[in-house]
């Protein structure tokens, strides 16, 4: 097999140690030292100046958690060619597992052009994804105590949440703390709700008429302190992800022409593609890379399954709750496209499909810095125009009519 790298590295990262098999072709005969080294800085910086004194030129590691993210971020400062290879591509013969072994074989794998190497943004994107994904799960636990509050009032018989739809909003956060300082009066809990509260004030009472406990309270005030933690660290995200989004701000612009896609959606697409798209040759990369086509699985020409493969999470996730809610806005191609895939599809797969469609328009308005613009809600029946008038005349005709199609004057 052609040797495409004379001089290489395969690095088999751990949490304290880095295992390094340095690989030459020298005059024909391959050459192979092994160096384990620990992963503080100083000994990174060692491992760094052995390759380049060595003349390695290109270096694989795998994927292990975040321990390869310091690795990669020294060795980055060198002068060599960096590929991250996804763990599951490059596994060894079973039963012969080790540490050297692995290093070894990810080495040999580089050296005949055999490592895929994933997608690494740059660090500004890295910057902005960690900030937006420690949003998302902030937001979750806040989510999280919100849920708990509900539970502790249901506990004490406090139907707030059936006659308001936020509990931690104006009115049901004024009610939950003077729950909180002892009252307990129904009719002076309900004065404290907002005149848009459309529940009767008869119902208002009744929901809050509970038996709340100094225990109730205890945990009343404990959920709502840590809802407000989190709702600090939140507010400061926000403020840390506004200071860094001027790289993105044109591009965030124009992904927020897209039906269904907010300000926040779209920070949270750029924070996991980057602005770069030439590093996705097609839109039908991208589209694999984010896990939104169907997996292959076939054998003896059947195929076993059509699932979608897990793809990239954090940017699956976003572009799902944008796909709800393009296909909710009335009069647009996204619309049409669900309602027509659904009837046939079910709704995952529909939901899947204009996930997709929102992906390929994001590649190419990147690629090209232009704004959406939208097919129509009558893009299919224009399309097809002579099938979707021969199904109509079936059916009427099924229905016992003598249809005659005549065209409209012009």
């Amino acid at each position: 097999m052609e040797v495409l790298y004379l001089h290489c590295a395969g690095l088999d990262v751990h949490k304290d140690m880095v295992v390094a098999c340095l690989r030459q072709a020298v005059d024909g005969k391959v050459e192979r030292e092994v160096r384990t080294f620990k992963t503080t800085t100083r000994a990174l910086l060692d491992l760094s100046e052995w390759l380049a004194s060595a003349g390695c030129t290109h270096i694989v590691m795998e994927a292990t958690g975040v321990y390869w993210k310091p690795v990669w971020h020294i060795l980055g400062d060198g002068d060599f060619t960096l590929l991250l290879a996804n763990a599951a591509h490059v596994k060894n013969v079973p039963g012969r597992k080790t540490d050297v072994n692995d290093a070894t074989w990810l080495a040999d794998l580089l050296a005949h052009g055999l490592v895929r190497g994933s997608f690494v943004p740059d660090a500004q994107t890295q910057e902005m994804r960690g900030l937006l994904r420690t949003r998302k799960q902030l937001v979750r636990e806040r989510t999280s105590h919100v849920q708990r509050l509900q539970k502790t009032l249901e506990d004490a018989n406090i139907k707030l949440d059936s006659v308001i739809s936020n509990i931690i909003g104006v009115s049901g956060r004024a009610m939950v703390e003077a729950l909180i300082a002892g009252t307990t009066d129904p009719d002076e809990l309900a004065t404290l709700a907002h005149r848009q509260i459309k529940a009767p004030a008869t119902v208002l009472r009744e929901a809050l008429r509970g038996r709340v406990t100094r225990h109730h309270r205890f945990l009343l005030r404990l959920h709502l302190q840590q809802i407000d933690v989190f709702g600090t660290a939140i507010a400061g995200i926000d403020a840390e992800v506004e200071d860094n989004v001027e790289p993105f701000r044109t591009a965030i612009r124009l992904l927020t022409t897209i039906p269904g896609v907010s300000d926040l959606s779209a920070q949270t697409i750029m924070a996991e593609i980057g602005n770069d798209m030439t590093r996705f040759p097609t839109e039908g990369h991208l589209i694999s890379w984010a896990g939104l086509c169907p997996k292959n699985d076939e054998s003896a020409g059947k195929r076993r399954s059509n699932r979608m493969r897990k793809g990239a999470p954090w940017l699956k996730t976003a572009l799902v709750q944008c796909a709800w809610a393009g296909a909710r806005k009335k009069g647009c191609y996204l619309q049409a496209q669900f309602n027509r895939i659904r009837a046939r599809r079910g709704m995952k797969k529909a939901i899947g499909a204009v996930a997709a469609s929102i992906l390929t328009a994001i590649y190419h308005m990147l690629t090209n810095g232009t704004l959406y613009q939208d097919l129509g809600a009558d893009y299919f029946d224009q399309r097809a125009k002579a099938t979707q008038t021969k199904r109509l005349v079936n059916r009427l005709q099924s229905l016992g009519y003598d249809v005659q199609i005549t065209p409209a004057a012009a």
